[in-house]
């Protein structure tokens, strides 16, 4: 017997419609790359993403159709989020970050139709176009007089947009947006979100255990649009109506502090690296903003280590930690405390906020040993395996990688992980990036918090490289805060306290910086490859 419930997609047009007749007063603020502000409402937004929606329509773009972006976060490419979507078409955000090359196949194998690319980034579209097959390059200027060739103005192209535009009649399981993991292994590949899946995360990661989000909020959005939805808060700031703040491509320490001052910023979402930098200067200079008290933030993208979560929060700046993937819009985990927790010993709680956190509503975990699924113990380790209904099933027109899913439908992480008695996640590494040292394995992800926490320690590393003896030893590789230095013996006397000697690294290497994929993640496969030959007679001391 069914329920007598209307029958209702859950698609975005409900939301850009729901922002324009709630919320049509409040801002949306863009910082340019001349670094001006631009400002407008949520009414003019609405008003522009529908002219695009009818202009991509009149051009001749069908439902089903990929529309490319090449744009950083500003007020165009919140447009583009809505505005493609709208008419039935995908928006495919291009990764400003990625190699020419890697871009170009992207765009092949989406077979994108139309591309919106920023001025800016026109040099780096001449790189990769001929791979692609473009029919339409809509360039968005931000200044007068610019010359775009043939390409045409996004202003004039919007332009025939107005007028009165009916939405097609969308279902919520068709295709809204597409986005490429970012590659370090094997091929890109391509997870297509439904407006059913984006809609219902939507709703999950605005949740008081989740983001906390309300519309009251100043959301600046850090993470990138072109990866993995900028976490999902560009959507969920318009289903809210909260202010939305985009930073554009200014996004060194100064320029985001700034932001967060001038606009009195209450939350905020990005990775370590850009918190590590945040953080070293509000230590550097700790009088200097003036911040909202209310200001709070999400760490993803990588682990949060202990020492930049409490360091922040020194800085009154409380960040809680998500993980997630691409392929799960992205967020599948938050490590917000239950009620009880609040209550246990100040050690107890810290080790639960630093955890990946337990999942949110409907999204299931699971992890998979040897042996089968391991037991929520904390300790048994096993391949984190996730469900649910914002989790892709397959990638895009790639069924060679469908053993990324289980027989009885599971998403593979490649995460290593333990699950403790409350259902919350520990990634202790992944597959890939475990060190295997005499037939035990060591956490490379354990080993960098630790060295992390040690003073004077900006980033660092630890990869597996080939031993003659061992198989693998674990190597660090250190970057040292601005002007300082580190003593290799202390620093392996300092982790001797927490690990044993022979998961210690047995070589330690200061650099100057670390690869980064185009997510702002350790890129560590470059990492391994450029040590591989590693000459262990160069190894450390050895501390009794």
């Amino acid at each position: 017997m069914d329920g007598l419930m209307m029958d209702y997609p859950l698609t975005l047009v409900h939301i850009l419609e729901r922002v324009r007749e709630f919320f049509g007063r409040v801002e949306v603020v863009s910082r340019l790359p001349d670094r001006s502000m631009h400002r407008y409402t949520y009414a003019d937004f609405y008003r522009r993403a529908k002219q695009l929606a009818k202009a991509l329509t009149h051009a001749g773009i069908h439902r089903g159709d990929r529309v490319a972006t090449l744009m950083w976060n500003q007020y165009q490419h919140l447009e583009a989020y809505f505005g493609i979507p709208a008419c039935g078409a995908v928006v495919h955000t291009l990764n400003v970050r990625l190699h020419p090359d890697e871009l170009g196949y992207i765009a092949s194998h989406a077979n994108d139709r139309f591309i919106i690319v920023d001025e800016g980034l026109l040099p780096l579209l001449e790189k990769f176009k001929v791979q692609a097959s473009f029919g339409r390059v809509i360039v968005v200027r931000h200044r007068q007089g610019s010359m775009i060739g043939s390409y045409c103005d996004y202003e004039d192209f919007i332009a025939l947009g107005k007028g009165d535009f009916s939405y097609p009649q969308l279902g919520e399981n068709e295709a809204a947006a597409l986005c490429f993991t970012s590659g370090t292994t094997g091929k890109p590949k391509g997870v297509l979100y439904s407006h059913r899946a984006i809609v219902l995360h939507s709703f999950a990661l605005a949740l008081a255990d989740s983001s906390g989000l309300a519309q009251r909020d100043v959301v600046v959005a850090v993470a990138p649009m072109f990866h993995a939805n900028s976490h999902g808060l560009p959507y969920v700031a318009v289903m809210l109506g909260a202010k939305l703040v985009l930073p554009g491509s200014h996004l060194d320490p100064d320029s985001l502090l700034e932001l967060f001052e001038l606009e009195k910023a209450t939350f905020l979402s990005a990775v370590p690296t850009v918190w590590l930098g945040i953080l070293g200067e509000l230590d550097k200079n700790p009088t200097r903003w003036n911040l909202s008290g209310d200001l709070r933030g999400l760490g993803g993208g990588s682990a949060v280590s202990e020492s930049l979560m409490f360091g922040l929060e020194r800085h009154g700046i409380p960040v809680v930690q998500a993980w997630g993937m691409t392929e799960l819009t992205p967020v599948g985990t938050v490590s917000s405390l239950k009620s009880y927790m609040e209550e246990w010993p100040e050690e107890q709680r810290r080790k639960v906020r630093c955890s990946q956190g337990r999942p949110i509503p409907f999204v299931e975990i699971r992890a998979i040993g040897a042996e089968g699924e391991t037991a929520w113990d904390g300790h048994s380790l096993g391949e984190l395996q996730v469900r649910g209904p914002w989790v892709a099933r397959s990638y895009y027109n790639m069924p060679d990688e469908s053993q990324r899913w289980t027989v009885d439908g599971w998403f593979r992480t490649g995460d290593v992980c333990t699950i403790d008695s409350e259902g919350f996640v520990t990634i202790v590494d992944r597959i890939k990036d475990m060190i295997k040292s005499g037939g035990e394995w060591i956490s490379s992800v354990d080993l960098e918090n630790a060295v992390m926490g040690y003073p004077n320690v900006q980033e660092a590393a630890v990869v597996a490289v080939p031993h003659p003896t061992w198989t693998e030893r674990p190597l660090a590789l250190i970057v040292c805060k601005d002007g300082e230095a580190v003593s290799t013996e202390d620093l392996l006397r300092y982790l001797r306290g927490r690990f044993s000697k022979w998961q210690l690294p047995d070589a330690v290497v200061f650099v100057k910086e670390l690869p980064k994929t185009s997510t702002g993640k350790l890129f560590k496969k470059k990492l391994r490859e450029q040590y591989r030959t590693w000459n262990w007679e160069k190894s450390g001391p050895d501390i009794n």
